[in-house]
This record gives structure tokens, C-alpha cells and sequence, in this order.
């Protein structure tokens, strides 16, 4: 079998089954070889109701055509960028502000079935400006003072604070005084559980752990020069 056949079979692998009953109640649906289109829209509030069609890919991809009037040249947009050209200003939650039409009704599209076929890495652009959520990505971890108990959170924004969370991490006596930026001490207060949670996953703010933020191993978070058992098993079976 010839390259390109090993790419398409496994296309077709992962590929998703458009299989819902409930796309059937959906206004303007319409099927295609790879693809479902359903009638979407977002409701200004001082210019009323922009619409426009929906595509999802088989694989997992969603794109907008504007359909604000006739002539509107606005063609596969991502759900935000469809926002911002309706005007919406502030924080643009596509998710909840983009609807869908079910049984004549207006329907957030996050409670519909279609966010079941959202695939985060298929949306992430290809261009210059998305360049630094392509990278691999490190979610914020805790650590606790070995003296008051307290979880401190460690940022992995780059590789001088992932140095410091690993270190820490390998500290089995480490304490609040140890933090070398944001200096804090035990006296300070321990973060709220329902901060916590945020803990900086690109997919959802909420993330409790996904293949988006969660990482078991790379050549950012793992050090040549440290001698500690991790760093050391991940050199010596890394891929070159």
C-alpha cells in the first residue's frame, strides 16, 4: 500500500460518524460526503441577528460562512473570528453566544450535540500568529510546603519556570521561602479550590487534565544536566 493510501485509511480511521438523531431536528441541515452544515447565528444586541452556516468536518474541524446579507464575502471563518465580525465586543465565548436552530428554537451550541464533534488541534491555525499554541503545551502544577501543607501553584509558561517546578518537585523538603519568584511565605494564604482549577489549559479553563495540557515527557520539561532518574530515563530513550 502506497503512502498516501496509509494516510487516507487512517483519515478515515478517526474520522467522525455524523450519527446523532438529534441533527435531524436541526434547521437547514445538510449532509455531505465529509461534512454536516447546519444553520447558525449570533444575535446583536443593537443589530439584531447575523447568521450564517456552520461546517463540520469529518475531522472535527468548524469553520463559519457569514450570511449576514447577500453579498457578505466572509467565508470560513473560525466560531471566534464569525463573533468579531458580528460585533461582538469583550470576551467572545462562541460556544455559548453562537446558536443553532432546533425545532424552531434558538440553542446555544454548547448545548447541543455538535460540540461533541469539536476537535481542539484540528482549529488551532496553521499561521504565524498561532504558532505559540502549537507548541507543546504545560499546565500550571502544584506543590505542597513540606512545613505548612499549603499548595503553591508553579507556572510553566517556559523553560526557566518548568526548571523550577522540576526542581521543586524533586525537593522532597521544599518550602514556601524556596519559591524564587513571587516570594511567599507559609504565613500567606493558600489559593481557593475553585481558583485551582484554572489551571491554563488552551482547550477549557476548567480542564481537570487533557491531551492539550497534560505532559508525560518532552524535551522542554525534561534537562540534559539534571541527574535525577526521570531526566536521565527520558535522554537515553528519547528519539533523536
Amino acid at each position: 500500500m502506497a503512502e498516501g493510501d496509509h494516510r487516507h485509511e487512517e483519515y478515515y480511521v478517526n474520522a467522525i460518524v455524523f450519527d446523532d438523531e438529534e441533527l435531524n431536528n436541526m434547521s437547514e441541515l445538510e449532509r455531505g460526503p465529509d461534512f454536516i452544515e447546519v444553520k447558525c447565528g449570533y444575535t446583536n444586541k443593537k443589530y439584531g441577528d447575523f447568521v450564517g452556516k456552520l461546517r463540520i468536518s469529518v475531522s472535527g474541524h468548524f469553520v463559519i460562512d457569514c450570511k449576514c446579507y447577500p453579498e457578505c464575502s466572509k467565508a470560513t471563518l473560525t466560531p471566534d473570528n464569525f463573533l468579531k465580525h458580528c460585533g461582538k465586543l469583550g470576551t467572545r465565548n462562541w460556544k455559548r453566544n453562537i446558536w443553532i436552530i432546533v425545532n424552531d428554537e434558538k440553542v446555544s451550541l454548547r448545548k447541543t450535540v455538535l460540540l461533541n464533534y469539536y476537535r481542539n488541534a484540528s482549529n488551532i491555525s496553521t499561521g504565524p500568529k498561532n504558532s505559540k499554541r502549537e507548541r507543546k503545551f504545560h499546565r500550571d502544577e502544584f506543590i505542597k510546603c513540606s512545613t505548612c501543607s499549603k499548595e503553591r501553584r508553579f507556572r510553566q509558561r517556559n523553560r526557566e519556570e518548568r526548571r523550577i517546578y522540576h526542581d521543586a518537585l524533586a525537593n522532597e523538603r521544599w518550602r514556601c521561602a524556596d519559591r524564587p519568584y513571587d516570594k511567599i511565605t507559609c504565613a500567606d494564604e493558600e489559593e481557593r479550590v475553585c481558583r485551582k482549577i484554572c489551571r491554563g489549559c488552551p482547550r477549557s479553563a476548567t480542564c481537570s487534565g487533557c491531551p492539550s495540557c497534560v505532559c508525560f515527557g518532552c524535551l522542554k520539561c525534561r534537562f540534559l544536566d539534571c541527574e535525577c532518574r526521570t531526566c536521565v530515563d527520558f535522554i537515553q530513550n528519547a528519539e533523536p
